[in-house]
């Protein structure tokens, strides 16, 4: 071959090269894209509130490609409720959108938590390391007020521990009773995700643990101590609640997954009693335990249980002698537990009245004698 074919030759080799560490570059491009690039549209697009829906049709895709392979049409799924809803990650990055909404965080958590001082709101809200998320009004006259905050979250992450801290939660007042502080912290957590969070921990009041719990908290933490201690703010009076974050879970659609599992178990109930259901058996004879003497003779639990399940019916409905056995103990456990609730409570009475300090509590108050009373 003369030089310059071989050169070519050698020109192929390297573009070859080139475009297979060009295919490789994006390829990791693509796969540390969706977080930096959801970040990037809700921080520099100041007309799209909304969050980058690339996340939601990235997730679609798993099932539209399962429904390929199986050739299977998987019915539409409803419109997501969500959807609708304007919300936006706020940070302190200098931006005159930003530092906007994140005075009216400021002003509707100075409000809403009128016991938390003012300046230690404005510290955390305008604090660098912290994100709020919030949920804005659609009404164009309040764009870029105070009153364009519907709600909000004030949140910490701390990625290398994989958790978050919940510093302030509030609604509006005007707002409220609406269920946006349900969509709040359903949005919070599908955020969560996309940041690698694992648990969600925050000090809750005594007017927010009823919240915090109807949002998946607990008190019961079951994240490391060493992940957080020394990482977080104690509050006086406040409880500690955490909740685990599942990956996997879309918090938008939670009434739509409930609904299909119960769907799922009727459907399964129906097959199970599909003939069962439908027999309609003769009311029993006044002489149908006449001849079952032989079932008396048996243990009282095993007896119970031979008597019920010779009841036409009950073997076709599904019934077992290892079930009924067990809901006849079951009952009778029950019974012994109220006996010796009854019998503990009925001793502690009587040991109290015994006290020579009872006295004054042993009859009941004469109101002939104290009018008022």
């Amino acid at each position: 071959q003369n030089p310059k074919s071989k050169m070519s030759d050698e020109e192929v080799v390297l573009s070859s090269k080139k475009r297979k560490l060009s295919h490789d570059a994006e390829a990791d491009d693509d796969e540390a894209g969706p977080s930096s690039a959801a970040y990037s549209h809700i921080d520099d697009d100041d007309d799209n509130d909304s969050l980058s829906q690339e996340a939601a049709n990235n997730t679609s895709s798993p099932d539209t490609n399962t429904a390929n392979t199986t050739q299977k049409q998987l019915p539409p799924r409803p419109p997501n409720a969500y959807d609708n809803i304007r919300r936006a990650i706020v940070i302190n990055n200098g931006t005159r959108t930003n530092l906007i909404r994140l005075i009216g965080l400021k002003s509707l958590f100075a409000r809403q938590l009128p016991k938390m001082p003012k300046e230690y709101i404005a510290r955390l809200v305008f604090d660098r390391r912290h994100k709020s998320l919030a949920i804005l009004s659609s009404d164009p006259s309040k764009k870029d007020c105070d009153d364009e905050i519907i709600g909000g979250i004030c949140y910490r992450a701390y990625p290398e521990m994989r958790f978050a801290e919940i510093a302030f939660c509030a609604v509006s007042a005007s707002q409220q009773v609406k269920g946006y502080g349900t969509k709040l912290m359903n949005l919070l957590k599908m955020h969560a995700v996309t940041e690698g969070i694992e648990y969600m921990i925050t000090y809750a009041d005594n007017y927010a643990i009823g919240y915090f719990k109807k949002q998946g908290f607990t008190k019961a933490v079951s994240m490391p101590k060493g992940r957080y201690q020394g990482l977080i703010k104690d509050y006086d009076g406040g409880t500690i609640m955490e909740c685990y974050v599942h990956p996997s879970i879309d918090f938008t659609r939670v009434p739509e997954m409930i609904a299909a599992q119960k769907e799922f178990m009727l459907e399964r109930i129906r097959a199970g009693t599909a003939k069962s259901d439908k027999v309609v058996y003769p009311p029993l004879p006044p002489d149908f335990y006449a001849g079952q003497d032989q079932y008396v003779k048996s243990r009282a639990e095993k007896g119970a249980a031979e008597r019920a399940l010779a009841i036409p019916g009950v073997a076709e409905a599904g019934w077992t002698m290892a079930d009924l056995m067990a809901s006849t103990r079951d009952a009778k456990d029950s019974d012994k537990k109220k006996h010796q609730l009854k019998s503990d409570l009925l001793a502690l009475v009587s040991k109290v009245q015994d006290q020579q300090y009872s006295w004054c509590f042993r009859d009941p108050v004469d109101t002939n004698e104290v009018k008022d009373y």
